[in-house]
């Protein structure tokens, strides 16, 4: 039987363009969702679900290949068979969503710049801390209720998520909330021991989730607190809610050179994740590869980049959350590592492609390359975006004051904020994090009359491929380079590490005049 077709049928806020059905073609638009609605009405046609219907049609017709125009009780009745077959998936709703952020552990790759702050409380871009990013994500999205994880060196983080979230900023909740939850003890064996994992954490405070404020959730999405990225997360939660999974991964699509370093995922043709590998090398890597155009990528970007890599964002249903957390796996500490790799076995665990930049800041080297990555002509990242704005704590600083500044020559660098720069300064492939405070004009006389050190750079110092800490004091003549490209070093009497040989000036130090490092 051949059959042509023209019909414009309304499935949601899509109109289907013509359809025409052959023996074994179905021919549609460009929308993947038309397709599959053609495709679904001809195979409904074959297996005679509509098959009364088109019989009465070409009763009587003496050639059965000739080719029939089909009425409009017909569309009216493909209509209801595809609306049938495909109901509209909820709209994701950002009242039903809540988020938690992730403190991080120690965050010993990171040290010395989490000596005295948590990793999600390290400054970036000259103006920004890292935890800024998936709370301006959560706030973009329209996510309002957010939970705060916290364990190690929190008060610094503490105190910017006060400042820079808290009422009276311009920063307006309605009803939602940001609470920052620290770890801590309670009665019982069971409450005597801190956070032990990324899943631990959440365990211990689920009880949260019986509040009266929380009786709308449905989904929760799990953050981490050091990543760099511009993500929409309710796309996230709608393309979760729309595979009907329960749980749904963040991933980024990785190329051969860089594959290894990351836990590594297994897909179906559906999106499924199946099993993972953590950094998987030679034969185990390989083993590895996707057919990523499943997730969205076009067929020569597939090519390049066969992997996908969790990016350490996830959305579960809180049902199931609760679930997995209480019964499935009481004892489990880490969701990346554990419950995920665990879950695939029995539920509906999907991957999501993220395929923009995104940044893993766990290491003083990736810290040091997207700090400097951020001053290029046009960057990967920029901060500053009109329409999804990254927030941080309100400042009321003075303009940026230049004088005789002909000498100086600043070269790839970031200079954060409240700086001073002393005439004669060389900077290249630095992160001049900044200051807390100014010092007075006349506190600086007072200082160099001394004979002492003030904040800022001094005099005709030079410095390479180095990472200034908060309120360093640099005197003059100073030369920090690392010619001898030491790896590895630790001098904390002397005010610097040197780690992957990128040089670090701890905060509140002081580097005397004449030093050379």
């Amino acid at each position: 039987m051949e059959m042509a077709m023209t019909m414009t049928p309304r499935m949601g806020s899509q109109v289907c363009p013509k359809v025409e059905f052959g023996n074994d073609r179905c021919c549609m638009g460009t929308s993947g969702q038309s397709r599959r609605a053609a495709s679904r009405v001809f195979h409904s046609l074959q297996k005679g679900v509509l098959g009364s219907t088109v019989e009465k049609l070409l009763l009587g017709r003496k050639e059965r290949k000739r080719t029939v125009a089909v009425k409009c009780s017909v569309i009216a009745d493909v209509a209801k068979e595809i609306a049938v077959e495909m109901p509209e998936k909820p709209s994701a709703d950002p009242k039903t969503v809540l988020a938690i952020i992730l403190g991080g552990g120690a965050g010993t790759r990171l040290f010395p710049l989490t000596g005295r702050r948590a990793k999600p409380a390290v400054p970036i871009g000259g103006a920004y801390r890292l935890i800024d990013v998936p709370m301006s994500n959560c706030i973009n999205s329209g996510i309002n209720k957010i939970f705060i994880l916290t364990q190690f060196n929190s008060q610094s983080l503490n105190r910017h998520i006060s400042k820079a979230y808290g009422f009276g900023n311009g920063v307006n909740f309605g009803d939602g909330f940001v609470e920052v939850l620290a770890a801590t003890q309670t009665p019982g064996e069971d409450g005597m021991s801190w956070f032990q994992g990324t899943a631990d954490a959440v365990r211990q405070f689920m009880w949260l989730f019986e509040d009266p404020r929380n009786r709308h959730i449905e989904h929760v999405i799990i953050l981490s607190g050091d990543h760099l990225y511009r993500m929409d997360y309710m796309d996230f939660v709608q393309k979760h809610i729309n595979k009907e999974a329960d749980i749904t991964i963040s991933c980024v699509s990785m190329d051969d050179s860089r594959a290894s370093d990351f836990g590594l995922m297994k897909i179906d043709d559906r999106g499924r994740v199946l099993y993972f590998s953590e950094k998987p090398k030679g034969s185990d890597l390989k083993a590895m590869k996707v057919d990523t155009t499943v997730l969205g990528l076009s067929p020569n970007e597939a090519v390049k980049k066969p992997y996908i890599a969790s990016m350490g964002v996830y959305v579960f249903k809180l049902d199931i959350l609760l679930k997995l957390l209480r019964f499935r796996y009481p004892t489990a500490n880490d969701f990346g590592s554990e419950i995920i790799p665990a879950s695939t076995k029995e539920c509906n665990v999907q991957a999501y492609l993220f395929n923009d930049y995104w940044e893993d800041i766990g290491t003083i080297k990736s810290f040091f390359d997207a700090n400097l990555a951020l001053g290029a002509q046009v960057p990967k990242f920029c901060f500053y975006d009109a329409k999804k704005p990254i927030f941080t704590s309100p400042r009321f600083l003075p303009p940026t004051k230049i004088e005789k500044c002909q000498k100086c020559n600043i070269e790839h660098s970031i200079v954060g904020i409240r700086s001073r720069l002393e005439s004669g300064v060389e900077l290249k492939d630095t992160m001049m994090i900044g200051a807390d405070y100014y010092e007075t004009e006349a506190e600086i006389a007072a200082l160099l009359a001394e004979g002492k050190v003030p904040i800022g750079i001094g005099k005709n110092t030079k410095i390479r491929n180095c990472i200034i800490d908060k309120n360093a004091r640099i005197g003059k003549n100073v030369m920090i380079s690392n010619t001898d490209n030491v790896q590895e070093a630790d001098r904390p009497s002397q005010g610097f590490y040197i780690r992957s040989g990128i040089t670090v000036v701890l905060k509140n130090s002081i580097i005397h005049n004449d030093t050379l490092i």
